[in-house]
């Protein structure tokens, strides 16, 4: 199953008027705040640590690149065209392989991995921005990828997230400035019930290896100065 066309020209018109600057989107915190703790805990379960690293739903790249730097191949992999434009204008060392992909839609699945073989993946923040008819066929996407002996460190909002993101957004002077083009294109993140991702994990052929809570880092701030973190949960998913 593919994303609908509503869902992939709502990311581009995100991507087109985002600005070009690191920082500037809501969730593209500096790779010490995100990418570096996820991978504290992601290494110690690759067990076929020199495969291919892919981060799915790379966006501008900020992360990817950072993956760059630690491992020898990195592609970075997303549904919309403009924002891998902002990833390949920022890796001016032309480090990464970014390419267009759904992962949710199974012949590209395959034929990623037909080319690359097994993976290890990092994915943070998609699933719960996914329509909810995307949601499976995106982790039957990323069981594909792994094949047998990659692992996904996949990293969402827990439901807890929710009241707290819509708060914000109702809050009587509207929603912070890096937030509002996110509910303005009709992407606003969706609750996802934490059980319901541990379902879509077992339906797709994969199992919970490690898990755990982290609050995930924003660009944006409140009016005291502090930043922005949203209650998230963490998996590292193995094929079963």
């Amino acid at each position: 199953m593919s994303v609908t066309s509503r869902y992939k020209e709502a990311w581009e018109g995100f991507w087109r008027e985002a600005p070009g600057e690191s920082g500037a989107v809501f969730w593209d915190a500096e790779p010490a705040l995100t990418a570096g703790l996820h991978l504290a805990l992601f290494e110690p379960h690759m067990t076929a640590a020199g495969l291919p690293v892919v981060d799915l739903g790379c966006g501008n790249g900020t992360q990817t690149r950072f993956l760059a730097d630690r491992f020898p191949r990195v592609l970075g992999v997303d549904l919309s065209a403009a924002a891998l434009d902002h990833a390949r204008r920022a890796d001016a060392a032309g480090q990464v392989d970014f390419r267009q992909l759904d992962a949710g839609e199974e012949s590209e699945a395959r034929q990623l991995h037909a080319e690359v073989g097994d993976v290890n993946v990092y994915m943070r923040g998609v699933l719960h921005q996914c329509e909810p008819a995307g949601r499976q066929p995106l982790l039957d996407g990323i069981a594909t990828l792994l094949g047998e002996r990659g692992r996904a460190f996949v990293v969402e909002l827990s439901e807890a997230a929710h009241p707290v993101l819509m708060g914000l957004a109702r809050s009587p002077a509207g929603p912070p400035p890096k937030l509002a083009p996110v509910f303005a294109h009709g992407i606003a993140p969706a609750g996802v019930a934490d059980a319901a991702v541990d379902g879509y994990v077992a339906a797709a052929g994969l199992r919970i290896v490690a898990a755990g809570e982290l609050p995930l880092a924003t660009t944006e701030y409140t009016a005291d100065g502090t930043r922005i973190e949203l209650p998230s949960r963490w998996l590292v998913l193995a094929p079963s």
